[in-house]
């Protein structure tokens, strides 16, 4: 999926009265600093016959693919305009230095540090990560199967891996079937460019095999020397799928697939079976699907089904009965005006659509997201009403029943693990009170095992609080679903300060799970809310298409009333609403503060895509051409032109009152450029006439996920949970 965010605070500040101080804010905090005002350089184009300028246009980098693979290949001058913004917004929230180190140490204090996953077996061995006390970064252990702890080993340690480095983040990694080799990628610079490496298990020495610019995920043939990887492009692109053996350069991989539409993406991945590599390239709304011999890897691939606009499949295995009788693929669709997707069947050796036959048919309304097929049975992950289900089929009878809870908002997934003749679902649940909890479940016998339950280590009581689901009227008159958490004897009369969560695209959910960092704003009176807008599937893919291309208006339109509905019953009022989006949560940010500022006292816009317009004009973007399913594509449509323009944030910023607005961005970000929220904010302030803040942080050492280290990344959270208590009233405010 792809990026983006945006900002507000209103023009007529609510009355002070009980719950509600005046903001606390100086002005002329840490220092009686100028804002930086950036150089206006319009530059000037014509499209469909509207003229169009761009006064900030020059804080795009032309080398930006340079920058993404060094940093100090920057022009000097915009350098010195981030660092500018950046040394000025550590002056204005200077004053909330100490309140970001109390709650960087109280979120800390939940997590449990030395956390560990639960083991997952395969074959002789079972793997699993963890963390030890004070470490940044996971270390990947296995231990033979069935063994204590005592007897595990450090397959790969990710503190001694980053040692003396800003940034590093571990891709994926992949440890070989017969268990003697792990392929591992990492990215240290932030712009999801991954060199692959091959670890001899043994030793624990890496071998000579280093591979530059991947996408970061690693397939493993069944030989245990072969492996399948994507390459980027040049323009950061991932079109390629190459075939590489272990002991030979690089240089001398073969390439096994090439996507020529570059508006479509190519992943790699595995079915259950281990008996099939899938090749699956993809853009926002039609898929295609290659089968790699996972027993013979230099065999032809070979493809499931041809490419249909609107075609949209995901592929499973299962090999039958004996001697491959029956072997067959299982395979989740929308074909057939299977809005909400429907699973079929089709021979191995004739898995054209001609073939397929119904398993389990389409409900509307009952969105099949997740197909998981092991030995004897079939697990699926539904959403129905707009709450999660797992249901288990046996593939003997097909019987069928389902894994279901009673909160009024939870989460809920399904973790496959390694094996493929197992009895043994690993599924994973939680709400926005309930800590997580993973159970292994019994398809056959349909009992679970508690595995693990999430440790808070300061202490966490889920009676002493509340979640709630309201559903927020809509103007056309659907219905919003809206996930709420808040402290049990929180006023909600209106007085509360409410931090409202968003993000509306590519068909992502956004679920109702438990987070340990969002108590230090509820325990300091906020209201915690997840608007569920059109542009996710949390109502069924009708959700999803009902918030994109010419219907996109209807993500900000759900947002505002969210927002609207949440105020007129108390849990906030107008303009005590702190807003946050990321990525293309930020385009909803951004829209949001120019259509209804007086809703919101605050924005904090995250890795922001609001520079919508030029963004989806610029065809050699990493993004451009696979989101123009999902946005439109102005370059060749004039319809599509005009309707992006008509919401871009950047766009529409108007000399008016703006609410307060924190952006963050990263300086090797290929998803959302540096440069969107640094125009943005740039524009912002040239235009906004309220006293409010309008400040931006940009990393100058990370990309689209922020700081990598985990500990790093509580520490920007808090920068963020600071912002927003200072300008609510509540930075003073106690916990308990």
């Amino acid at each position: 999926a792809s990026p983006h965010l945006s900002a507000r605070r209103g023009p007529d500040p609510a009355p002070a009265h009980e719950g509600f101080r005046p903001m606390p804010i100086d002005a002329n905090a840490g220092r009686d600093l100028v804002p930086p005002a950036a150089e206006r350089k319009p530059v000037t184009a014509l499209r469909h016959g509207t003229t169009l300028e761009d006064p900030y246009a020059w804080l795009r980098a032309d080398n930006w693919q340079e920058v993404m693979r060094d940093p100090a290949k920057l022009d000097p001058a915009i350098r010195a305009y981030l660092e500018a913004e950046n040394a000025y917004t550590e002056a204005k929230l200077g004053g909330t230095r100490a309140l970001q180190d109390t709650l960087f140490a109280e979120m800390k204090a939940r997590l449990k540090e030395d956390d560990s996953t639960v083991p997952s077996p395969d074959g002789p061995f079972e793997y699993y990560s963890s963390y030890v006390k004070g470490g940044q970064y996971p270390e990947m252990r296995r231990r033979p199967r069935g063994a204590e702890a005592s007897a595990d080993t450090i397959v790969l340690d990710g503190n001694a891996e980053a040692k003396g480095k800003t940034y590093w983040h571990l891709g994926g990694s992949a440890h070989s079937p017969d268990h003697t080799l792990l392929a591992y990628a990492v990215d240290d610079k932030g712009s999801e460019l991954y060199t692959v490496r091959v670890r001899d298990l043994a030793s624990g020495r890496d071998l000579d095999d280093v591979i530059a610019d991947t996408r970061g995920s690693v397939v493993w043939a069944n030989d245990s020397r072969t492996f399948f990887y994507v390459r980027l492009d040049e323009n950061h692109r991932p079109l390629t799928v190459w075939r590489h053996v272990v002991g030979t350069p690089a240089s001398a991989d073969v390439l096994v697939y090439e996507e020529k539409d570059i508006g479509f993406y190519v992943a790699l991945g595995h079915t259950q079976s281990q008996r099939f590599i899938l090749i699956d390239a993809h853009d926002h709304q039609s898929s295609e699907v290659y089968l790699v011999d996972a027993d013979a890897p230099t065999a032809p691939i070979r493809q499931v089904a041809a490419r249909i606009h609107g075609h949209e499949y995901a592929v499973e295995h299962h090999p039958g009965g004996a001697g491959g009788a029956g072997d067959r693929l299982i395979i989740m669709t929308n074909s057939g005006g299977a809005e909400d997707f429907r699973i079929v069947e089709a021979p191995v050796a004739s898995p054209d659509m001609e073939c397929w036959r119904e398993l389990v048919p389409h409900k509307p309304g009952r969105l099949i997201l997740e197909t998981v097929v092991y030995k004897g049975h079939m697990a699926r992950l539904e959403r129905e009403d707009s709450l999660p289900r797992i249901v288990i089929t046996r593939l003997a009878d097909g019987a069928e029943h389902a894994i279901a809870f009673d909160e009024e908002a939870y989460s809920l997934g399904m973790a496959s693990g390694y094996e493929f003749d197992t009895t043994t679902l690993r599924f994973t649940y939680s709400s926005m009170t309930t800590p997580a909890e993973t159970y292994d479940y019994d398809m056959e016998a349909r009992t679970r095992r508690l595995r693990k339950r999430q440790e808070v280590p300061s202490g966490h009581t889920p009676s002493d609080y509340v979640t709630r689901r309201v559903f927020a009227p809509a103007p056309d008159g659907e219905t919003v679903p809206v996930s709420i958490l808040y402290k049990k004897g929180t006023p909600l009369d209106g007085t509360a300060p409410l931090f409202l969560y968003g993000y509306g695209a590519y068909g992502i959910s956004i679920p109702a799970s438990f987070s340990t960092t969002r108590f230090s704003l509820v325990d300091r009176g906020f209201v915690f809310a997840i608007a569920h807008i059109r542009g996710g599937k949390d109502k069924g893919y009708r959700w999803y298409t009902d918030g994109k291309l010419a219907k996109k208006t209807n993500t900000f339109t759900d947002f505002i009333a969210a927002g609207e509905h949440l105020a007129s019953t108390g849990f906030t009022r107008r303009g005590r609403i702190v807003a946050n989006g990321g990525s293309a949560g930020g385009m909803l940010m951004g829209a949001v503060a120019n259509m209804a500022p007086d809703l919101f006292l605050g924005i904090i816009a995250d890795v922001p895509f609001v520079d919508v317009l030029n963004t989806m004009l610029d065809k050699d973007l990493p993004l451009t051409p696979p989101e123009w399913p999902e946005w439109g594509n102005p370059i060749e449509s004039s319809e599509d032109f005009h309707r992006i323009r008509a919401y871009s944030p950047y766009d529409n910023v108007e000399r008016k009152p703006y609410p307060h607005i924190f952006a963050y961005g990263g300086l090797t970000d290929p998803r959302v450029t540096y440069w969107e929220p640094a125009k943005w904010i740039a524009r912002l302030r040239e235009m906004n006439t309220s006293d409010n803040l309008v400040l931006m942080k940009i990393n100058m050492e990370a990309g689209h996920g922020g700081a990598s280290g985990r500990f790093e990344a509580l520490k920007e959270l808090a920068l963020d949970y600071a912002f927003a208590l200072m300008i609510a009233g509540r930075a003073d405010a106690a916990t308990g």
